[in-house]
C-alpha cells in the first residue's frame, strides 16, 4: 500500500494544505480529508504512514458518535456516496479518509485537557510548579497523575508555528469570559468521558487538544477528535512516573530522528520502512483499542 500524500481533486478549490489535513471548499462546507502525511517536531517528514489518514478519520468518527450527547459537531457525511456528484470520481482518494463538514467560525484557541503531567506541562511545571498559571501540588514526577483533570489551552499558530500554552485569563481576553467558560466546561467533561472510556479498554488518555467553533451561535467541536495525533495514550498496564511512558502515537518517529541527530530544520527527513510498519501498528492498534473492530486499509 502506497501512503497518499497530496490529494488532488480537479476543479474543487483548495482551501489549503495543513501537516496532515487538505482543505477543499464545497459550496457553503468544507471537505476535510486526512492524507497519509507524518509530522514531527512541526516539520512535515518526506515519507508517510500509509493508511494513517483512514485511521485518524475513523478513529474522529467513532469518537463523534460517542460523544454527541455532549456536544454537536460539524460533520455532515463521512460516505463517499452521499458527497456532491462532483466529488465521486475522485473516490480512490476520499474513501475512508474524508469527512463532508458544516463551516464554523473557529475560535483561535487549542482546548487542551490534562488529566497527567507530560510534554510541555511537565516542562513548565518543573520550571515553576504550574501549568498554564494553574498551581500544582509539589512532588510530581513525568507522567504523574494530576489530582484533577485541568484546562491548559495554548495558541493555535498557523504555517507550522509551535502552539504556546497560555492561560485560562488569556482566553477570556480573547473569545471573552461567558465563551471561555464554555469552552472550559465542554473541554474537560469530553476528557472526562473519554478517559473513563479509554481506561475500560486499558489505555489512559493523559492529554488532549480539542478546536471549537460556532455556527449558528452554537458551539460545536470540530476538526479531528481524540486520535494518537491530537492526543496521548498510554498503556495503563506499563503506567509508572518518572519518566517517558509507552505511548500510542508517533513516538517510534522521534526517537528515530533523534537517533539519527536530525537538526530539526527544513528539509525533513524521511524515514526507513521498519519505523513506517511500527508506527502504522501502532495506530492500528489504538483503533482497535478503542473500538473492538478491525481497520482494513
Amino acid at each position: 500500500m502506497k501512503a497518499l500524500l497530496e490529494t488532488r481533486l480537479g476543479a474543487t478549490p483548495l482551501l489549503g494544505r495543513g501537516k496532515v489535513r487538505d482543505l477543499y471548499v464545497i459550496d457553503d462546507a468544507l471537505l476535510l480529508v486526512a492524507t497519509d502525511r507524518i509530522s514531527a517536531f512541526d516539520h512535515v517528514l518526506a515519507t508517510g504512514i500509509p493508511g494513517k489518514g483512514k485511521i485518524l478519520t475513523q478513529i474522529s468518527l467513532f469518537w463523534f458518535d460517542l460523544l454527541g450527547d455532549l456536544v454537536p459537531n460539524h460533520l455532515i457525511a463521512a460516505n463517499v456516496d452521499e458527497f456532491p456528484a462532483a466529488l465521486h470520481p475522485y473516490k480512490d482518494q476520499l474513501e475512508g479518509r474524508s469527512m463532508l463538514v458544516r463551516r464554523a467560525q473557529m475560535f483561535p484557541v487549542e482546548c487542551v485537557a490534562r488529566g497527567y503531567l507530560a510534554g510541555s506541562g511537565w516542562k513548565e511545571y518543573v520550571a515553576s510548579k504550574t501549568v498554564c498559571g494553574i498551581p500544582l501540588p509539589p512532588g510530581l514526577q513525568d507522567g504523574s497523575k494530576l489530582p484533577e483533570p485541568i484546562f491548559t489551552p495554548s495558541t493555535k499558530n498557523e504555517g507550522g508555528a509551535h502552539d504556546e500554552n497560555i492561560s485560562h485569563a488569556a482566553v477570556e481576553k480573547i473569545v471573552g469570559t461567558e465563551t471561555a467558560h464554555e469552552l472550559r466546561r465542554l473541554t474537560l467533561a469530553i476528557y472526562t468521558r473519554a478517559a473513563e472510556y479509554a481506561a475500560k479498554h486499558g489505555l489512559i488518555l493523559a492529554d488532549t487538544k480539542f478546536e471549537f467553533g460556532t455556527l449558528n451561535g452554537t458551539i460545536i467541536l470540530a476538526d479531528e477528535v481524540l486520535t494518537p495525533d491530537s492526543s496521548r495514550f498510554w498503556e495503563a498496564s506499563a503506567w509508572k512516573p518518572g519518566g517517558a511512558q509507552p505511548s500510542f502515537d508517533k513516538q517510534f518517529v522521534r526517537d528515530y530522528l533523534e537517533s539519527i541527530r536530525w537538526n530539526k530544520q527544513a528539509p525533513a527527513p524521511g524515514l526507513p520502512e521498519d519505523v513506517v510498519q511500527r508506527t502504522l501498528a501502532k495506530y492500528l492498534e489504538t483503533f482497535k483499542r478503542l473500538t473492538g473492530r478491525d481497520l482494513a486499509l
